[in-house]
C-alpha cells in the first residue's frame, strides 16, 4: 500500500511561525526553542523530506524502530534524541546512536549509559524525566525526588554523560489551565535545581507536544517534541 506523505515543508514552516509567535507572546527569543521532530513509526522518506526542508533534530521513542531507520539516514547535521522510556538492557543502543536522552529516571540507567558511551567514545546529554502531575500511568521521578537524584548523579562523576535539565509529558484530557500549571511547576523545579546545582546543569526544559507546545513555550520550554503536527497521524496510533 502506497503511503501519501503530507506537505512536510508547509507543516514545518507553519510550526516555525507558531513557535515564533508563542515565543514573542511570552517575551522570549525563539532561537532558544528547539523543535524536535518526533519521527516515531515514520518512514525514512518522511525524515528525508523534513531534512530537505531544513529540519535536522529528530526524536525517537522506541529502540527497535529507531535502529531500523538510523542506518538509512546518515547525515552529520542530524541530531538524534531518544524521548521514550528506556530499559537498562537497551542502554548501549542509546549511547552508541543518540546525542540526547530525555527520559533518565534512575542512577542504574545513568551508570550503564555512561559505561557504554565511554566504550563507544561518545558523549551523551541527558534530561531527568519528571512525573510532574503524579500520573500513575506515566514514568519519571516525583518532583520531590529530583534534587536528591540530581545530587547523586553529579556526585557519581559520570564523565561520558552530562545532565542538562528536565523533561515531562503532559497529561491527556486536562484543561489548558491545568496543563499550564503543570508546565509552570516543571519550570519552577528546573529553576530551583539550577540555583542549587549550577545553571549549566539545568538549562533545558523538554515539554510540550503537538497539542500543547504553545502553552509549553509560554511556560519556558526550550525543547518541544512535535510529531503529528509535522508528519501527520502515525500508522500505529490514533493521534
Amino acid at each position: 500500500m502506497t503511503t501519501t506523505l503530507p506537505d512536510i515543508q508547509h507543516n514545518l514552516e507553519t510550526l516555525r511561525e507558531r513557535i515564533h509567535r508563542a515565543a514573542a507572546s511570552a517575551g522570549r527569543n525563539p532561537d532558544t526553542i528547539r523543535l524536535i521532530a518526533v519521527s516515531k513509526f515514520m518512514t525514512p522518506e518522511h525524515i528525508t523530506r523534513a531534512m530537505a526542508a531544513g529540519q535536522h533534530v529528530f526524536g525517537e521513542n522506541t529502540v527497535q524502530d529507531a535502529l531500523t531507520k538510523l542506518p538509512l539516514i546518515r547525515d552529520p547535521q542530524n541530531e538524534w534524541h531518544f524521548i521514550g522510556h528506556l530499559q537498562t538492557n537497551k542502554a548501549r543502543y542509546i549511547a552508541e546512536n543518540f546525542a540526547w536522552l530525555h527520559t533518565l529516571d534512575s542512577l542504574k540507567l545513568a551508570r550503564k549509559l555512561a559505561r557504554h558511551a565511554e566504550v563507544a567514545g561518545r558523549h551523551l546529554r541527558v534530561l531527568i524525566q519528571v512525573n510532574i502531575s503524579g500520573d500513575p500511568d506515566k514514568f519519571g521521578l516525583a518532583p520531590e525526588a529530583v534534587a536528591g537524584f540530581a545530587e547523586s548523579f553529579l556526585d557519581a562523576g559520570l564523565s561520558s554523560i552530562s545532565l542538562h535539565g528536565l523533561m515531562t509529558i503532559g497529561r491527556h484530557g486536562v484543561a489548558d489551565s491545568e496543563r499550564r500549571r503543570e508546565y509552570a511547576r516543571l519550570r519552577e523545579l528546573g529553576a530551583a535545581c539550577a540555583m542549587r546545582f549550577g545553571a549549566t546543569h539545568f538549562t533545558q526544559l523538554s515539554m510540550g507536544m503537538s497539542g500543547d507546545y504553545e502553552i509549553a513555550i509560554g511556560e519556558g520550554a526550550t525543547m518541544v517534541r512535535i510529531g503529528t503536527a509535522l508528519f501527520g497521524p502515525r500508522p500505529q496510533q490514533h493521534s
